[in-house]
């Protein structure tokens, strides 16, 4: 794993920033959590990649607040083209 940040999906709607900072700390440090609002996902950075990876590990595919978490390295942010 390259990158210290990670993206959280299938989360509950009443999941709090606080919440994921929690869970995710039994990893190593977290450097921020970003909840999209009602969207479902977030993003969580860790303060190294072997964080990350030890969090991902530990957490993708288990239940989390009554929903089945997924883990994964974050991509890049895509170049958006359709504004006018």
């Amino acid at each position: 794993m390259e990158n210290s940040k990670l993206y959280v999906g299938n989360l509950s709607y009443d999941v709090g920033e606080s919440q994921l900072e929690e869970l995710f700390a039994q990893y190593g440090q977290v450097k921020s959590v970003t909840i999209i609002g009602r969207k479902g996902f977030g993003f969580v950075e860790m303060s190294n990649a072997d964080e990350a990876k030890a969090a991902k590990e530990a957490l993708n595919d288990t239940q989390f607040e009554g929903r089945t978490m997924r883990v994964d390295e974050a991509q890049p942010r895509k170049e958006r083209n359709d504004r006018y």
